[in-house]
C-alpha cells in the first residue's frame, strides 16, 4: 500500500479550499480532488459555516444557449481556452483562474454575475463531451457557445443580435 504524501494531501486541501471559496458544489470537489467525501464536507463546513447543498447538479446544456447565460458563458470559455492554449496547467486550475478573471471582469464592469463556478465547470464538461461547441459569430467573428447538433452555419452571437427584451427584467422595471 502506497503511503500518502503530506505535500500531496496539502495540495488537495488547497485545491478544495479554492473551489469552495469560489462556490463549487460538493460534486465538483469530489470530481477534482482525491479527498474523501467526509473530509470535503468537513472542509466545506469549516470554510462556509454551513453544510454543502444537497442534491444533483440541476444544469442542462440549454441553459448555456439562452441569451444572457450564453454571453457570460462565452466570455468564460474564451478566457479558459486562452489559458489552456498558452499555459501548461491542469484543466481544473485553468477553470479556477478563468473563473477568477471572469469575476474580475464582472466586477470592473459592474455587471451581474450570471455564471457560477459549478456552471463554469459543467460548461467545460459539456464542451469536452461535445454536447456544446464554440463557433465564431458571422458578424463580429467572436467565439460563442452553441449546441453541437445545430445544423445551420450562419450563427450570430447574442451581442450582435440582442433580443428586444434583453435587460428588461421584473427586477429592473421595479
Amino acid at each position: 500500500m502506497r503511503e500518502k504524501s503530506l505535500l500531496s494531501e496539502a495540495k488537495q486541501i488547497q485545491l478544495a479550499t479554492d473551489l469552495i471559496k469560489l462556490g463549487a458544489r460538493l460534486q465538483v470537489l469530489e470530481a477534482n480532488t482525491e479527498l474523501s467525501r467526509e473530509r470535503l464536507v468537513r472542509l466545506y463546513k469549516e470554510i462556509k459555516g454551513v453544510s454543502p447543498p444537497k442534491g444533483m447538479l440541476p444544469y442542462s446544456e440549454d441553459w448555456f444557449t439562452s441569451w444572457q447565460p450564453n454571453v457570460h458563458s462565452s466570455l468564460f470559455i474564451n478566457i479558459y481556452n486562452f489559458i489552456i492554449k498558452h499555459t501548461n496547467i491542469y484543466p481544473i486550475d485553468a477553470i479556477i483562474k478563468s473563473y477568477k478573471l471572469y469575476l474580475e471582469h464582472i466586477e470592473i464592469n459592474r455587471l451581474q454575475r450570471v455564471l457560477s463556478l459549478t456552471r463554469a465547470w459543467t460548461l467545460v464538461r459539456f464542451l469536452e463531451s461535445k454536447v456544446l461547441r464554440v463557433i465564431p459569430c458571422t458578424k463580429c467573428k467572436g467565439n460563442f457557445i452553441v449546441h453541437s447538433l445545430e445544423i445551420h452555419s450562419n450563427h450570430v452571437c447574442g451581442l450582435c443580435n440582442i433580443p428586444s427584451r434583453a435587460g428588461k427584467t421584473k427586477k429592473k422595471v421595479a
